[in-house]
């Protein structure tokens, strides 16, 4: 058992447990915000790259559930059409994650929780700020590379695919399993970043890899509940998500 829980207190690594199956229970209903939801709790009581560890193979093998969800040839047909965004937040992973001691990460929640959190309540709000198809190819690139930026940093890099997938109206399953197929791509590329940044060791990968249960367990209780959701309620709860998402990174950037 000491060798799972990378050196912390009973207490600490069984909430670590819990966090991991609600945010499984979040990713099966929605699609997403389980990196966020682990980050944002571990970091009030776990180590930094503890609680980043943590989340990379929960994450990694809840993301594979999800993309394959409606089969191989779907998820190819996924990475085909969205293969911008894919490689720009590849690509932006792996540089981010080099810098994972040295950039503050403050800031960076900062001015990625503003944006956010402002285009989702102007969506709930009922205006629409659906992305020109001529500026398609360049979203995808620019968001691709925000995502990609944020995630090699934090583990988190959902938040701009998301806003993307809204706005080009994406039908829930699409929607899903695209943001299912561009999160485990991205999360094998942070896993082997951290791998060489020695964020993932010998103490933290049997730890990751204890949380792998918790978050399956999740994510299927999670799947029962999306498969009863229509489109509209879908898109409200992305968007609630995605403000409550906002808020979140806006109060850890401030430090409250």
């Amino acid at each position: 058992m000491d060798s799972i829980m990378a050196g912390l207190p009973a207490l600490a690594f069984w909430g670590a447990v819990a966090v991991t199956f609600f945010s499984g229970f979040v990713k099966g209903t929605v699609g997403f915000a389980m990196p966020l939801i682990m980050i944002s709790a571990f970091s009030a009581f776990l180590p930094p790259e503890i609680a980043l560890a943590g989340l990379i193979l929960p994450t990694l093998v809840t993301n594979i559930s999800q993309a394959f969800r409606q089969g191989v040839a779907a998820a190819l047909e996924s990475a085909r059409k969205y293969w911008r965004m894919i490689t720009a937040t590849v690509v932006f992973i792996i540089i981010s994650a080099q810098f994972v001691r040295a950039i503050p990460q403050d800031l960076f929640l900062l001015l990625l929780g503003v944006p956010v959190t402002a285009y989702a309540l102007l969506q709930l709000s009922g205006r629409s700020l659906a992305l020109p198809l001529r500026n398609r190819r360049l979203a995808e690139w620019g968001l691709g590379i925000i995502g990609g930026l944020y995630g090699g940093i934090s583990g988190v890099w959902g938040p701009p695919v998301l806003v993307y997938l809204l706005s080009v109206g994406a039908e829930k399953v699409e929607s899903i399993r695209v943001s299912g197929v561009i999160f485990l791509i991205g999360a094998v590329v942070l896993f082997l970043a951290h791998l060489q940044t020695g964020v993932m060791n010998a103490q933290t990968v049997p730890f990751s890899a204890a949380l792998i249960l918790p978050g399956m367990a999740g994510l299927m209780l999670g799947y029962r509940v999306q498969d009863r959701m229509d489109q509209a309620r879908f898109r409200w709860w992305t968007q609630v998500l995605l403000v409550l998402t906002g808020l979140n990174l806006m109060r850890r950037a401030l430090g409250f």
